[in-house]
């Protein structure tokens, strides 16, 4: 049952990924999530999100976000990078991982997906026999709350730290070394 909700590793941002240490461990594409994983909830791609899309393109990877926003909101967010999506994914069913697949024409042990939810990201991928990463959230400009599930995913990120849970074999260390 844990199983499920436990991603293969926890890492501080999409930014602090050693994606060139992904690809050699042989995966060819990333389905991203967007609100609080790339860009706090509703705002805009940011120059270094367009970055990093180019970076990880660059390397050989395939991209797609994976949302279950609307199109409208997802067309807004890639207004300015040529990167193909899903909308209103229902996450965390996997019918929108495994629709991925085949929009990217990749094979599942060659796909990870990277996303801020325990609920959504990794249990949908999960569901959908994908390999995950979760981020720390990004939150809005000035939210100081956390919600009652935001909780429950911190505690068991925790947990899962605490007990060795994160697959160190699949990646490695997959966090850059700051310098």
């Amino acid at each position: 049952m844990i199983r499920q909700f436990l991603p293969r590793q926890h890492v501080k941002s999409v930014f602090s990924i050693d994606y060139e240490n992904i690809y050699q461990k042989g995966f060819r594409a990333i389905l991203f999530d967007i609100d609080a994983t790339l860009v706090p909830h509703g705002c805009d791609v940011t120059p270094d999100v367009e970055s990093l899309f180019q970076y990880v393109q660059s390397i050989g990877f395939k991209v797609l976000l994976i949302s279950n926003n609307s199109d409208e909101r997802i067309r807004m967010f890639t207004r300015n990078v040529a990167v193909p999506y899903i909308p209103l994914a229902n996450k965390p069913h996997p019918e929108a991982f495994l629709k991925a697949l085949t929009v990217l024409g990749v094979e599942k042990n060659k796909t990870l997906v990277i996303g801020d939810q325990i609920f959504t990201d990794v249990l949908g991928a999960n569901r959908a026999g994908l390999d995950s990463v979760i981020v720390n959230f990004l939150p809005q400009k000035n939210e100081t709350k956390l919600g009652k599930k935001r909780r429950i995913e911190k505690i068991l990120l925790q947990l899962y730290r605490l007990f060795g849970l994160y697959d160190q074999q699949t990646f490695g260390e997959i966090e850059k070394r700051e310098v």
